[in-house]
């Protein structure tokens, strides 16, 4: 006895999938910057050094002295022997008025107006030590400095950014079936 058998057939269902990647794109423009740097500004103030160097009392000490020096110093002795004349004619004048007192004040009056004052001899540096005189002002030197600030401008771009979306696709490639038979 032959038993019915039942044969079956069966067929998977499959599946398709197809992607389309998402897309980024960032792109970053440049920023635009300008720099501009100003010049300092420098004033400079200064003083002069100054050196003074007076020798006049050097050339004085070797009677190498101006004509107007010269002059003065002629006109002092002069009033200066002017006075000594007046001084000694004037005591002169007093002992001869007093001649009755004794002596001989005419002799003497005779080899006092005869004698010329005593010469003094001294050795000398010429020019005296010291007799140049030098005096020094440092000068001064101001040097002022105005710095300017450096200005700088910076405009900043947005990035761009494109996206584009990505997507699955799914499909039924093929189709699940079951196919069963009876065989005897």
């Amino acid at each position: 006895m032959r038993i019915p058998q039942l044969r079956m057939e069966a067929t998977y269902a499959k599946l398709a999938i197809s992607t389309v990647p998402a897309k980024l794109d960032i792109t970053q423009p440049p920023a635009e910057m300008t720099i501009e740097q100003p010049s300092a500004e420098m004033s400079v103030a200064s003083i002069p050094a100054r050196l003074t160097i007076d020798q006049s009392q050097a050339w004085a000490s070797m009677n190498n002295k101006h004509v107007f020096q010269l002059i003065k110093d002629a006109a002092d002795r002069g009033r200066q022997a002017v006075l000594d004349y007046i001084d000694r004619t004037a005591v002169q004048g007093d002992e001869l008025m007093r001649i009755e007192n004794g002596g001989d004040p005419l002799a003497d009056q005779a080899a006092a107006n005869s004698e010329g004052p005593p010469l003094e001899f001294n050795i000398a540096l010429v020019p005296p030590p010291f007799s140049v005189k030098v005096d020094y002002e440092p000068g001064q030197l101001d040097i002022d400095w105005h710095i300017q600030k450096p200005r700088i401008d910076v405009n900043t771009h947005a990035p761009i950014i494109r996206y584009q979306q990505g997507a699955i696709k799914i499909d039924l490639a093929q189709r699940p079936s079951l196919h069963i038979d009876v065989v005897i």
